[in-house]
């Protein structure tokens, strides 16, 4: 994989050798087709938001059916994290992720190709299943395949990939839906997926793998683990449809997610050969770069749920106009990650996270001012700010985590690493949707005690409405209604665009406390230049 040679440094005598860590093109080009897979399956957890409109029409189904389409990829897709790092052992590196690739195209396929709401949900389990291997295994390409100095490098692609989907997948499944329909947002996988195939392919050496793992694996753990996080995904996931815990659905769905989850750890502990080892999170390191990646999770997937649901709403934005704001959080990282890479071997870490977060809360707040007329240019400086700061935070927590991690748990800290993320989604998801509801509750009340008949501008806006209607024809009876109407809806319009800046100011707070909690880590900086081996 890679090969060592030593010159020596400025021709004098005694002068320090150094190792020149070279890195063969088969094995970049490996470690580039596993991020183009993790790409891939964090961008189809975004992807369908922007089409669900049309993907609804298209199977007959409501709304609220039509959740099931996202939580159903999360759900499937949060349980095979964990279990990655088995399943690599079992069927080997190379023909693990060669076969779940293969299986991901399929079922991307039948996703497309779906004939109501049940097959729908069906494929997507499948699809998530597949697609959610890829992300804890792009982690792993980088730790086991590049040497310590050039894992910066390819720890700044893993984090360009795990920033750029949730950004790039509404603007990506709007142009598709749009051009071409939105049976394309699944058939697009292709491209990247032959590519991914033929990179592990030609970049990866053969691999035996060791099914006899199965028989020995904890499948009790594996039992209890599906069924807690699994659950716990479709609590939050229709917590606020639902009503949270005044439905016997989420109440049921939350004491099997305890129930599974207080399993899971226990058996875990207590199994000699535990499937993942969650011993890791005893590490401080690995500890606080999981927790701030969870709400990092909760930021990423949480922005990239409200601000595309605001203009929807209230813009009226269509799916491609959303995808042209939205890219904006995402193309600037592009060129801002080289430098992040470069920086993160010459400043600690600590600082170069914490000035990343504080440029995301920044951006929060800038979108914590919207009004009902806020649209392409008044967002535009708030996306590139984002986008400034995001390169920066995925770079150094993924330092952050594999920093001391034995080379035996390096799987393991990679899926729980990526888990942790995608449940910090899920509660953010469900927590921004729960505020929008609570808080256009709280704002249309306190606009309606304003907003009154016995209020003097009220009643002066309501006549003109009705003299507007009436002069188009309309009697005055139904003119009357229809004014009433009018401004009903004005007054909701702004209760939302009011909950909506909430929700952004809630995420910006939640960004700079994680600031503080940063400096609980180690200093760390990533290795750089010839010789560096050790963490």
């Amino acid at each position: 994989m890679t090969s060592s040679t030593s010159t020596m440094k400025g021709g004098g005598m005694g002068a320090a050798p150094v190792i020149a860590e070279k890195v063969e093109l088969r094995t970049w080009i490996a470690v580039a087709a596993g991020m183009l897979g993790a790409f891939m399956a964090i961008l189809d957890i975004q992807i369908t938001n922007s089409s669900l409109r049309d993907i609804l029409g298209s199977l007959s189904a409501t709304q609220e059916e039509g959740s099931w389409i996202s939580t159903a990829y999360l759900c499937a897709e949060i349980v095979i994290i964990p279990l990655t790092a088995l399943l690599t052992q079992v069927f080997g590196l190379r023909g693990y992720l060669m076969g779940t690739t293969a299986l991901f195209l399929i079922f991307s396929t039948l996703c497309g190709t779906a004939w109501n709401l049940e097959s729908m949900i069906a494929f997507r389990v499948l699809q998530g299943i597949t697609g959610g291997a890829l992300i804890p295994m792009a982690m792993t390409l980088v730790m086991t395949k590049l040497p310590p100095s050039k894992r910066a490098a390819g720890m700044g692609i893993f984090g360009l990939t795990a920033t750029l989907a949730p950004a790039m997948g509404p603007t990506v499944g709007g142009y598709l839906s749009e051009i071409y329909g939105w049976p394309t947002i699944f058939y697009i996988n292709w491209a990247p997926g032959l590519l991914l195939l033929f990179g592990v392919w030609w970049g990866l050496d053969r691999d035996k793998g060791q099914l006899k793992l199965l028989a020995e694996a904890d499948w009790l753990g594996i039992a209890l683990m599906a069924v807690g996080l699994g659950s716990l995904t479709i609590m939050l996931e229709e917590g606020n449809s639902k009503d949270w815990f005044d439905s016997n659905f989420i109440l049921t769905f939350a004491a099997l997610s305890v129930t599974g989850i207080l399993g899971w750890a226990y058996t875990s502990f207590m199994s000699p050969k535990p499937f993942v080892n969650l011993r890791l999170y005893g590490q401080r390191n690995f500890l606080v770069a999981t927790v701030l990646s969870g709400v990092i999770g909760m930021g990423l997937y949480g922005s990239s749920y409200l601000l595309p649901l605001y203009l929807g709403q209230i813009a009226g934005y269509t799916p491609m106009q959303i995808g042209e704001v939205i890219m904006w959080a995402g193309l600037p990282q592009l060129f801002i990650m080289p430098f992040a890479a470069i920086l993160s071997s010459k400043v600690d870490n600590r600082i170069l996270c914490g000035f990343g977060l504080t440029m995301f809360g920044i951006s929060c707040m800038m979108n914590a001012y919207m009004d009902a007329s806020t649209g392409y240019d008044q967002l535009f400086w708030s996306q590139i700010v984002r986008a400034a700061g995001q390169p920066f935070i995925m770079l150094t927590l993924s330092q952050f985590a594999m920093h001391g991690i034995a080379p035996k748990d390096t799987a393991s800290a990679s899926s729980l690493f990526n888990m942790t993320r995608n449940l910090g989604g899920s509660v953010g998801i469900a927590m921004l949707a729960t505020t929008l509801t609570n808080r256009e509750h709280f704002h249309s009340a306190i606009i309606g005690q304003s907003v009154s008949s016995f209020s003097a501008a009220t009643q002066q806006r309501l006549d003109q409405l009705s003299a507007a209607f009436i002069s188009n024809g309309i009697d005055p009876a139904t003119a009357a209604d229809k004014a009433l109407g009018v401004i009903d809806r004005i007054v909701r319009r702004e209760a939302f665009v009011m909950a909506y800046n909430d929700g952004f100011v809630i995420m910006a707070v939640f960004l700079f406390a994680c600031v503080g909690a940063l400096f609980f880590a180690d200093k760390v900086k990533a290795p750089s230049g010839a010789g560096a081996g050790a963490h």
